[in-house]
């Protein structure tokens, strides 16, 4: 709660993120929603909802650049690559059970997380990007199976 001596929350956010993190908490919780630093505190809610959506989105990328290498580079198949294609296949899923809302993301984004997927599979692999089809090979079910392992 804040007292006579404490600056307003608006400032605080600038200040001290900690404590307006604190300090937001117990106003919400006492119901003074007066008190509350409305533009910040809406600006933190829009942001983390776009972090979902962005850790979302870099998974997918990643995800889908592994499964790309591991189908067109099968002679050079490590067991780092099989072990990012497992964590990321988890950390989707752990997205979108603790958001599932968030589900009609991965189709939305799937087209241009593939693309970038694309591109930075071919700087990495060094085959010309025309090595890999402009459109996914495969699905988001396909890339979230942990029996899928793409074939070349």
């Amino acid at each position: 709660m804040q007292n006579a001596q404490s600056p307003n929350l608006a400032q605080l956010y600038e200040t001290d993120y900690a404590r307006w993190l604190d300090e937001t908490i117990e106003q919400l919780k006492a119901r003074e929603f007066d008190a509350l630093d409305l533009s910040n505190l809406i600006e933190e809610l829009a942001d983390m909802g776009c972090s979902q959506k962005q850790a979302l989105a870099s998974n997918l990328e990643l995800l889908l650049r592994h499964l790309l290498k591991w189908k067109y580079q099968p002679t050079q198949q490590t067991p780092s690559w099989r072990l990012t294609i497992r964590e990321r296949r988890k950390q989707i899923r752990r997205l979108l059970r603790d958001s599932s809302s968030l589900k009609p993301e991965l189709e939305r984004r799937l087209p241009e997380e593939y693309a970038n997927a694309r591109e930075l599979a071919a700087d990495e692999t060094g085959l010309s990007l025309d090595w890999f089809p402009t459109q996914p090979p495969f699905g988001i079910e396909q890339a979230l199976d942990d029996r899928f392992w793409p074939q070349s």
